[in-house]
C-alpha cells in the first residue's frame, strides 16, 4: 500500500512550464519561420532570414511574449500597420504555434504516474497568464495541476522568490517537502532555492 501523501517527504511537484514540459522556443521559431513567410507571399518585400531576425530583435527588446510583434514590425518595415499582411502573418503564426507544441516524451506519462500517486502538482510561469492557459491546454494538460502561478498572478518574475512562496502557501506545503523542476538554473532554481525548496 503506497505511503498516504501526508506522511511523504516530497508532497508537492512545481514545474516551469516553456521549454521544461514543452519546447516553446522550437514552436515560437517554428510560428514565425511561418509567419514571416506568409508576409511575403502576402507582398513584404523582404528576405526570410532578415525577417526572422528582425522580429527576435523585437522580441528581445519588448519580451517573447509580445502581443503586438508584428505590428511593431511592421510599422517599422512599410511605416504602417498592413491589415492583409498582419491577418496573413498572424494566421501562420497560429497554425505553426498550434502545430509545433507538443509535450516533450513521456511527460504525460510522467504527469499521469505523480497525479496517481497523489501528488500535488502546480506550474509556476513568468508568461501572462492567458498565455499559459492556452499553451496548458493546447497541450490537454488543463486538468493536471491543482495550481497554475503566472507573472499577472504573482506580480513577480523569477528568480524572485515571490511565486514560490505564493505556491507553498497556496498548496499548503513545507518548502522541504516541494520539488522544482525547470530548465533554467538562474531563474527556476535560485528562485525555488531562496524559499528552501529542493531543486532538480
Amino acid at each position: 500500500m503506497p505511503t498516504p501523501i501526508r506522511d511523504r517527504k516530497i508532497q508537492a511537484i512545481i514545474f516551469d512550464l516553456d521549454n521544461t514540459l514543452t519546447d516553446f522556443m522550437q514552436a515560437k521559431q517554428n510560428a514565425i519561420r511561418a509567419a514571416v513567410d506568409a508576409m511575403i507571399d502576402t507582398g513584404l518585400k523582404m528576405s526570410r532570414e532578415e525577417g526572422h531576425r528582425r522580429i527576435f530583435e523585437i522580441y528581445k527588446d519588448k519580451g517573447i511574449e509580445h502581443q503586438r510583434v508584428f505590428n511593431v514590425f511592421l510599422q517599422e518595415q512599410l511605416g504602417r500597420v498592413d491589415d492583409r499582411i498582419l491577418a496573413a502573418a498572424v494566421v501562420a503564426y497560429r497554425r505553426a504555434r498550434d502545430g509545433s507544441l507538443v509535450l516533450y516524451p513521456h511527460a504525460m506519462l510522467t504527469l499521469n504516474r505523480l497525479l496517481k500517486e497523489g501528488y500535488k502538482l502546480a506550474v509556476v510561469s513568468d508568461a501572462p497568464r492567458f498565455e499559459a492557459w492556452l499553451r496548458i491546454c493546447s497541450l490537454g494538460l488543463q486538468h493536471m495541476f491543482e495550481l497554475v502561478l503566472t507573472i499577472d498572478d504573482t506580480g513577480h518574475r523569477k528568480p524572485s522568490p515571490e511565486p514560490f512562496r505564493m505556491a507553498l502557501e497556496q498548496l499548503a506545503v513545507e518548502p522541504e517537502r516541494a520539488v522544482m523542476i525547470g530548465d533554467w538554473p538562474e531563474r527556476d532554481m535560485r528562485g525555488a532555492g531562496a524559499m528552501g525548496i529542493r531543486t532538480s
